[in-house]
């Protein structure tokens, strides 16, 4: 398959280098085409558009990996996928692997991934999908191979013709492949990670903070990656919502 991988951590983290070696090892046509920056917190954005004048696209080498085309632009992880599926790097991808996020995306907060945003704008036009993200580490240590093995392993799942395309979040421990427990397909926990927010006005200063959580329910995403497991989360890009009346009481309120 023709793969577009790209991430929010920006073209030389060391995630998106071993999930395009990963799915190139794997037989697959890999384009790489990512921030050139930290993009994090980003989610389904496009960032500035360019009307007056071309947006920058940088050719890029990974030394490592001079077989894989890299390309890095100016601009979030969404913009990314967008362009391509709309033909500015050649053919449409048949997929789209965004990853390998350093720290799990779970929970409703998905919806600030850039990870998981570039995803979804995938599934927008419609090609499938996968967003792979891996437990924060406390020293620093990052089993990559592990959270790519997982990645390659769902592509032809994701691949699947569907009347909607398929998008799927991946979370995996942040442990040695032999480690990982299983794979647990689960729901969005309410939250996710738990934030902290503190403002002061005096300084100007807005903290956000990120704290992990143990207290979710079984069955979700935040519970079985925390338990050892691989939590696979299948997702759909925006549709419209059950909710009916909306007109109705608009109108009413203007009359």
């Amino acid at each position: 398959m023709h793969i577009l991988v790209t991430n929010d951590d920006g073209v030389d983290a060391p995630g998106i280098r071993v999930l395009a070696a990963a799915l190139a090892a794997a037989g697959h046509d890999v384009l790489v085409v990512a921030p050139a920056d930290d993009r994090s917190g980003s989610g389904a954005a496009i960032g500035k558009l360019y009307r007056d004048r071309p947006q920058p696209v940088v050719p890029h080498r990974w030394e490592e990996f001079p077989e894989i085309r890299v390309f890095a632009i100016d601009a979030p992880p969404g913009t990314a996928v967008l362009a391509a599926c709309l033909g500015a790097f050649g053919d449409v991808p048949d997929l789209v692997a965004a990853g390998i996020n350093p720290g799990a995306n779970t929970g409703h907060l998905v919806i600030h991934s850039g990870t998981v945003g570039a995803a979804l704008t995938a599934a927008g036009f419609d090609v499938p999908a996968l967003a792979v993200s891996m437990r924060w580490s406390t020293t620093d240590e990052y089993h990559w191979e592990t959270a790519a093995a997982f990645a390659v392993a769902a592509v032809d799942w994701v691949a699947t013709p569907d009347a909607v395309p398929r998008v799927v979040n991946i979370n995996v421990p942040n442990v040695p492949l032999g480690e990982v427990l299983g794979v647990q397909e689960t729901e969005l926990a309410p939250h996710g990670e738990v934030w902290v927010a503190s403002a002061d006005a005096s300084s100007g200063d807005l903290n956000l903070n990120v704290k992990g959580r143990a207290d979710a329910a079984p069955g979700t995403d935040v519970a079985a990656v925390a338990s050892g497991y691989v939590s696979v989360t299948p997702l759909r890009s925006v549709v419209r919502s059950e909710a009916t009346g909306a007109a109705t009481a608009i109108s009413a309120a203007l009359s």
